[in-house]
Parts: structure tokens; C-alpha cells; sequence
């Protein structure tokens, strides 16, 4: 199938390789003619694991990028729209929706072809048949339904893991606004074989996404609070905890031949230093807004996202124990995205620490494998001296702040002992073992 897809940023760039991966002709369409040069030389705008490999495997066989919109639209058979919705204030801003509907409403006038318009960024329950629906027919003078098909298919990609994610899901979901839309959706999907698909209406579909993000970070929140406890109290690890918890067999379930399976949602149920990221504070935010709205306060919602905004603070409780103050101390900050396997600074808990390190007068030496070009854009270089590796980072450091979970960052415990004066270390992740160290804390936990 011809499919174009409008924005190149995480959920478009990597929707478009990979359907074209999957055997679609696709045209990913950008405003930004910088980025478009970019990918069609086969350098992705973004850092995505594999994204670079499938980028250059598609290119010319089946994969392009292109500012011209109105011609990608009478080329293909089905959009998808992927542009940003970012949260502003009190809800997301729906700008670039509503400017790629009125683009794309545009060009169906001049097709005869039956034409279906996806949404796949995330939008509140109601954008696509209130919004989206009403500009594609105002703009194109066609009726929805009889002239063209309207849909909503949710993205469950995880930075660090879309490409895997998205070629192997675990359930594809299917809004529409009629039978024929459905038909044409599932035809794309076709090559995704045994995976789970649900078909519902278009508000359904916008609503499981931000209940599927919302959950998650709840869990993340309940564990942070729960670990704070474990901290007060004294006397209890908050990892061994959640490990306890974990083995209730309803989250791990036991097979017949006595294995465990150990989901991954577990992985959420674990205490750190609070998530980030361009999905789940953005669409916390917008789901309490949009149920405040409607005259549903949203309670629980809220105090996920409150104890999130503290966490960060639980990170400089455990430097402040050990250092009254920070002025000219020397601290190595290690991991800057809000995760690993992605460059992504947003809403990253780093921010919040790295500005008070700054503050304070200390001397900051960071690293994180694939942040750090965006680092220097949020806080140039100021105090902060970016290290090339994980070594030097560590070397000459008062304490060293842990807060992504990079794999390479299991090294830190050897590299350390090779060293006359072992700095303090505060693993914002618990990640590492606590009995490795001579000087350490961590979230959950008090010593």
C-alpha cells in the first residue's frame, strides 16, 4: 500500500521505516527541509536503536522523505498524521493537528480515489472526530464516510525499543469511523501476523492510549512513594521489596514446569529518581486536564504527577546528607536522557538535580552515551564539563549522581575500585549493588 506520513519526529520516522520495512511504499512528509536531507541521506534526526540500520535498508526501496505534502497525499492511499502534540499549560496544543488536517484536506480535493487520514499522535478522547474530522471537510468539501475514511491508531512505542516495538507489538489498535475505514487499516496491519487487533470508534482508541501511559506511570509514582517510606523508616531496602512484591504469582506467573515469567511491566513497579520523557508527564497532564473539563477531577492523576515533580529532590537529599555544601565540589553526573536508548531530554530528571548542581556552585562533570549534544543545548556549558567516556567521568568526582539506567554504567563499580579515594555514589536507579561500594546511597533506601 502507498502510505505518507506527515512529521518525521519519533512516532513518524519510525512509523514510516518500518511499514516500509514491512513491504509499503512510504513518503514521510516534513516542513523542515534540513531534516528531510537528512533522512533521505540516510541520517536519522533522532537516536533510535536500529533506526539508522532500517533507514538506510528502505531508502529508494520503498522509503522517502519530502516537504511537498500536497504531492504525497495524491500519491498515496492512506495518511497518517505524527506531529507533535505538546502539553501547554492546561492542555495539548493541537497547532500542528490541525495545520496537517487543513493541508491535508486540501489535497483530497483534488483526489478521486477513496483516501483514509490516520491519527496517530496522541490526542485527548473526542480530537479526531471533533478536530480532525470537521477541518478534512471543511478544507477538501467531501463528506467523511462517503469520501474519505477517518481513523485513530495509537502508537505504543517506547523510546529505546520503537523499532522493536513497533515491528513486533503486542496489540494493534484500530479507530475508525465507519467499516471501510477498518478495512483499509487492517489491510495495512495484514503483515503483522497473530498480533491482537482491536477495532473500536475513534474516541475509544485515543482514550486507551492515555489510560495504557497513565497506568504506567502510576505504578512508577506508587513505587517512589513507597520507596520514599522505606528510606524514612529505616532498616528496609525498597529493592528487595518490589522484588517480593514481583514474586506474587498474578504478576509473575509460575508455568506448569515450574519456570517464572516476569512481565515487563514489572519493571515499573521499581523505585528510582522519576520518569520523563515526551508520553507519560505530557499525557498525565493532559488526561487530569481533559477529565477536569468534563467536570471529572482526576485525584489519583494528580498526585502521580506531584510525587514525580519531588523525586528528582530525593536525589539531592542524599547528596546533602554527606556534602553541607556543594560550592567547588566535583560532581560527575552520569546519564542525561530520561532513559536509556534514546538522546530524549524531556521532562528528564536530570534537569531538575543538573540546575541546582549549578546553583549551588558545584563543578559538574557529565556523561551519558547519546545525550549529551542535547544537554549542552539546555544548559550549554556553563560549569558543566562533558567527558568523552565513562572513565573520565568518574575520576576526580567528590560524588557521582546515577541517573539513567545505561547498561554501561555496570562498569562504574570496577572502574571506581581502581581508585586511591572512592567518591560517593547515589544511585538514582538502584541499579547497582549496594554492597559494592564503600560510600553509598540510593532511592528506597537507608543505610
Amino acid at each position: 500500500m502507498n502510505i505518507s506520513v506527515i512529521g518525521t519526529g519519533y512516532v513518524g520516522l519510525v512509523s514510516g521505516v518500518c511499514l516500509s520495512e514491512k513491504g509499503h511504499n512510504v513518503t514521510c512528509v516534513d516542513i523542515d527541509k534540513e531534516k528531510v536531507k537528512k533522512i533521505n541521506s540516510g541520517i536519522p534526526p533522532i537516536y533510535e536503536k536500529r533506526l539508522k540500520e532500517l533507514l538506510n535498508n528502505n531508502i529508494k526501496n520503498g522509503f522517502s522523505a519530502t516537504t511537498d505534502l500536497h504531492s504525497a497525499i495524491l500519491h498515496s492511499d492512506l495518511s497518517i498524521i505524527a506531529v507533535g502534540t505538546p502539553y501547554r499549560g492546561d492542555k495539548i496544543d493541537l497547532s500542528s493537528i490541525k495545520k496537517a488536517a487543513s493541508a491535508i484536506g486540501v489535497s483530497l480535493k483534488e483526489k478521486e480515489e477513496y483516501h483514509v487520514v490516520v491519527v496517530k499522535s496522541t490526542v485527548v478522547p473526542g480530537t479526531t472526530d471533533d478536530v480532525v474530522q470537521p477541518i478534512l471537510e471543511e478544507t477538501s468539501g467531501k463528506k467523511a464516510g462517503k469520501d474519505f475514511g477517518v481513523g485513530m491508531n495509537p502508537e505504543f512505542l517506547r523510546e529505546g525499543e520503537a523499532i522493536d516495538d513497533f515491528m513486533n507489538p503486542d496489540r494493534i489498535v484500530l479507530g475508525g469511523i465507519d467499516p471501510k475505514t477498518h478495512s483499509i487499516l487492517k489491510e495495512v496491519y495484514k503483515v503483522f501476523e497473530g498480533v491482537d487487533i482491536l477495532t473500536t470508534n475513534n474516541k475509544t482508541a485515543e482514550m486507551i492510549k492515555y489510560t495504557a501511559n497513565s497506568l504506567l506511570a502510576t505504578l512508577i509514582s506508587f513505587s517512589n512513594e513507597i520507596g520514599n517510606l522505606c528510606a524514612t523508616l529505616g532498616g528496609i531496602d525498597a529493592v528487595e521489596v518490589m522484588e517480593g512484591v514481583h514474586k506474587d504469582k498474578r504478576f509473575s506467573p509460575i508455568l506448569a514446569n515450574g519456570n517464572r515469567i516476569t512481565p515487563g511491566f514489572l519493571s515499573y513497579l521499581a523505585a528510582g529518581c522519576g520518569f520523563g520523557g515526551s508520553c507519560f508527564p505530557k499525557d498525565v497532564k493532559a488526561l487530569i486536564a481533559h477529565g477536569k473539563d468534563a467536570g471529572n477531577p482526576m485525584a489519583l492523576l494528580d498526585s502521580v504527577i506531584e510525587i514525580n515533580k519531588k523525586q528528582p529532590q530525593e536525589v539531592i537529599a542524599l547528596l546533602r546528607k554527606h556534602l553541607s555544601s556543594l560550592r567547588g565540589k566535583t560532581i560527575g553526573v552520569l546519564g542525561l536522557a530520561f532513559k536509556p536508548g534514546t538522546d530524549d531530554m524531556r521532562e528528564s530528571p536530570a534537569i531538575p538535580i543538573v540546575n541546582y548542581l549549578l546553583t549551588e556552585g558545584a563543578k559538574i562533570k557529565a556523561y551519558d552515551p547519546e545525550a549529551q549534544h542535547e544537554a549542552k543545548k539546555l544548559f550549554g556549558n556553563h560549569q558543566i564539563v562533558y567527558q568523552n567516556n565513562l572513565s573520565q567521568s568518574i575520576q576526580g568526582t567528590d560524588a557521582i549522581l546515577l541517573l539513567t539506567s545505561w547498561d554501561e554504567f555496570k562498569q562504574v563499580p570496577d572502574l571506581i575500585h581502581t581508585q586511591n579515594e572512592q567518591p560517593l555514589i547515589i544511585d538514582g536507579r538502584r541499579m547497582l549493588s549496594k554492597n559494592l561500594f564503600h560510600k553509598y546511597e540510593g532511592i528506597g533506601l537507608s543505610l
